[in-house]
């Protein structure tokens, strides 16, 4: 027993060891705590997530973006504590990961600008996830106007909002997709029940740091899809507003229907006249990327513009406040260095396309 005991110890050991040291020390560095969801089902239909909960969202193997911040009593990333009504009227900006911005301080987010702007008139509260497109904005806004009575919405608009409120091209556990139903598009709810991994993700920094820093899971799924191959065979798609840039009609022709279901639902979802919601559409952001028009990302953003003001939507191009930007400072950026979400200049000038607004206006001097 002892000649078969032994040589299984010290290979159980010899595998422990290394994997308890890597544990220790990455107990000592920012590694991403991550932002966990709350089960969505019929009777929590609201993507949220655990509230009252400190995070740290760090990026890379090297932690090359570092930043702190809070999940509040709603379940948002937001340092605001929600209150149904305290007097002052409310703003809802609903969007992705560019309103979560889990790397930017709270306080340098445009939303918690224009909050800090008019305090003692004003509310701003933020509902977002990343991932979440244009489907997914629609119950989020009825859930800010009918829980906290929003007088007004902000929506932001990015690259993947379009394609991915199909269910056709991405199905995102607990979020509201489009599904074909008698040839129609119809909002459907994918429910979420929080798994063994998620225990382990929490527990352990090894694998929160494999997982949200490494994202080994993805590079595991496509080794296991063959999508890993060699340099010379790889070649990597051309991206432009987070998206491939490449333009297939399939997926344009949906992408436009997403949008036309989007408006025609959301008249419903939102209970709100058209001049009290406001799209912030992400841009091109530089002059030299003008040629990038006729990418995927910018037919949609022109299509989308278009058919929100063709209703009575008030608009903003980023790209009017930052290209100009840009123009009289070169060495401007407008995304970080590792990470092409908004950084806090981009927070900056978005906040200031609000608040030159006519639609701000609704607020009075």
């Amino acid at each position: 027993m002892k000649q078969i005991a032994l040589p299984i110890i010290a290979v159980v050991l010899g595998l422990a060891l290394p994997l308890l040291v890597a544990e220790a020390l990455l107990r000592l560095l920012p590694v991403a705590t991550g932002v966990f969801a709350e089960p969505v089902n019929a009777g929590a239909p609201v993507f949220h997530f655990t509230p009252e909960r400190d995070f740290l969202w760090s990026r890379d193997w090297n932690f090359s973006i570092v930043n702190r911040g809070r999940i509040n009593n709603a379940g948002f990333v937001n340092d605001q504590n929600y209150q149904a009504q305290d007097g002052r009227p409310l703003i809802g900006v609903v969007g992705d990961s560019y309103v979560e911005a889990l790397m930017v301080p709270y306080p340098q987010t445009f939303h918690a600008r224009l909050a800090a702007d008019r305090s003692d008139r004003l509310r701003s509260y933020s509902f977002a996830a990343s991932g979440a497109p244009l489907s997914q904005y629609l119950v989020w806004m009825r859930y800010a106007r009918q829980t906290y009575d929003a007088q007004a919405l902000v929506v932001v608009v990015c690259g993947n909002d379009f394609d991915e409120s199909l269910a056709e091209f991405k199905t995102g556990p607990g979020l509201h997709l489009y599904v074909e139903e008698g040839g129609d598009l119809m909002l459907q709810r994918f429910d979420y029940a929080p798994g063994a991994i998620r225990r382990v993700v929490q527990v352990s920094a090894l694998a929160r740091y494999l997982l949200l820093n490494l994202h080994a899971d993805v590079t595991v799924s496509r080794l296991l899809e063959g999508r890993v191959i060699g340099s010379a065979q790889a070649a990597v798609p051309a991206f432009v507003g987070n998206v491939p840039a490449a333009v297939d009609e399939h997926r344009l022709v949906q992408s436009q229907r997403a949008v036309a279901a989007f408006f025609r639902d959301l008249p419903a979802y939102a209970d709100l006249p058209a001049h009290r919601i406001l799209f912030v559409v992400d841009g091109l952001r530089y002059a030299a990327n003008a040629s990038a028009g006729d990418s995927y990302f910018g037919l949609m953003r022109g299509h989308f513009m278009a058919q929100a003001r063709r209703r009575g939507y008030d608009v903003i191009d980023a790209d009017d406040y930052f290209i100009p930007y840009a123009a009289a400072h070169p060495a401007a950026r407008f995304e970080w260095p590792t990470d092409n979400h908004w950084n806090p200049l981009a927070h900056g000038l978005i906040a200031q396309a609000i608040r030159d607004s006519s639609w701000f206006a609704w607020l009075g001097p």
